[in-house]
C-alpha cells in the first residue's frame, strides 16, 4: 500500500469513529509525517525507526513534549486502524504539567471593551469568556442551538462526540437577543451562528485571528487566544468558589483529572493569603 493510500484509509477510519474534523485533519499531517520518515510499510517499522522517529520530533522538529505525545497517539490509532501491533517502544513521553495561561479580570474587561462597537465580535468574545466553550464548537453553532429564553446554548458533538449544554446570564442572553436579530437579517442559507463576510460559516482560525487582534489592540501583553479565554473563564469559576465538579461539566471534560490544571491558586489569590497568613518576624 503506497503511502497516499495509507493515509487515505486512515482518514476513512477516523471519519468511520466519529473524530472532529480538526482532529483528523491534526493526525493526518502527523502520520504522514511518520510515513514519510520511515519510509517503510507500516507492518515493516521496528524499535530503531521508532527510536530515530522520536529522536527526529524532539531535536530536528524541535517539537515540544506536547507535540511528541499528540504525534504518538495519532501514529498509534494509526497502527489500531490496521490491526498491526506497535513496537513496544511507540509510547509517548510524559507531558509537563503548565500552569495555563489565563488573563486577569482586568485584561477580560479591556478585551471585551475592545470589541465592544462590533456586535458580532462582542459576541464572539462574550461567548468564550463566560462560557469557556471551545473556539471548535463556537464555530458549529448554529442558530437554533442557543436558547435566550431558558438561558443555556446547546453543543451538539462536541469534543468526543458528547453533546452537553452550557449556562448563559441574562445579560449575555440580551447581548445574544441582539446579534441574533442582526444576523437574521443577513440573506443566507447558512444555519450558522456566526458567518463571515463570504456568508459562510466562521472557521476556527478566522475566531482566532478576531481574538488575536482585539487583545494586541487592548495592549494585553500577553499573546490571547480562544483556548486563554477558556482558561480564564475556569480560572475565574474557580476563584469565585466553583466547584471542581460544576467546572468538569460545563467545559465539558471526560475526566476530572484534565479539570485539575484549574485547581492553581492565582497570583491576586496568593498574594492575599501571603499577606494574612505570611511571617511577620
Amino acid at each position: 500500500m503506497s503511502e497516499n493510500q495509507a493515509v487515505r484509509s486512515f482518514e476513512s477510519y477516523m471519519i468511520a469513529e466519529r473524530k472532529s474534523r480538526y482532529t483528523i485533519k491534526e493526525y493526518l499531517f502527523l502520520v504522514r509525517l511518520f510515513l514519510n520518515y520511515t519510509k517503510k510499510d507500516l507492518a515493516e517499522v521496528d524499535a530503531r525507526d521508532v527510536e530515530q522517529f522520536k529522536k527526529y520530533l524532539a531535536s530536528e522538529k524541535n517539537y515540544s513534549k506536547s507535540s511528541q505525545y499528540l504525534a504518538i497517539k495519532a501514529i498509534r490509532l494509526l497502527y489500531r486502524s490496521k490491526s498491526i501491533q506497535p513496537p513496544l517502544n511507540l509510547t509517548p513521553p510524559k507531558r509537563s504539567r503548565k500552569m495555563p495561561v489565563y488573563l486577569s479580570e482586568a485584561d477580560a474587561g479591556q478585551l471585551l471593551k475592545q470589541v465592544s462597537n462590533n456586535g458580532r465580535n462582542l459576541a464572539i468574545v462574550s461567548l468564550l469568556l463566560y462560557t469557556g466553550m471551545r473556539v471548535g464548537e463556537l464555530c458549529k453553532l448554529d442558530i437554533d442551538d442557543v436558547d435566550t429564553d431558558s438561558g443555556i446554548v446547546r453543543i451538539m458533538a462536541g469534543k468526543g462526540d458528547r453533546d452537553r449544554i452550557v449556562i448563559i446570564s441574562r445579560e449575555l442572553s440580551q447581548l445574544l437577543d441582539s446579534y441574533i436579530s442582526s444576523r437574521l437579517a443577513v440573506e443566507t442559507e447558512s444555519k450558522a451562528l456566526f458567518i463571515s463576510g463570504r456568508k459562510g460559516r466562521f472557521d476556527t482560525s478566522s475566531v482566532e485571528r478576531i481574538i488575536r487582534n482585539a487583545g494586541e489592540k487592548a495592549g494585553i501583553a500577553k499573546k490571547v487566544t480562544p483556548h486563554v479565554l477558556r482558561h480564564t473563564f475556569a480560572t475565574s469559576v474557580l476563584r469565585n468558589g466553583g466547584d471542581i465538579r460544576f467546572i468538569q461539566q460545563i467545559l465539558g471534560h471526560s475526566s476530572l483529572a484534565t479539570t485539575q490544571i484549574y485547581t492553581h491558586i492565582d497570583e491576586t489569590v496568593l498574594k492575599e493569603m501571603y499577606n494574612k497568613f505570611g511571617p511577620k518576624f
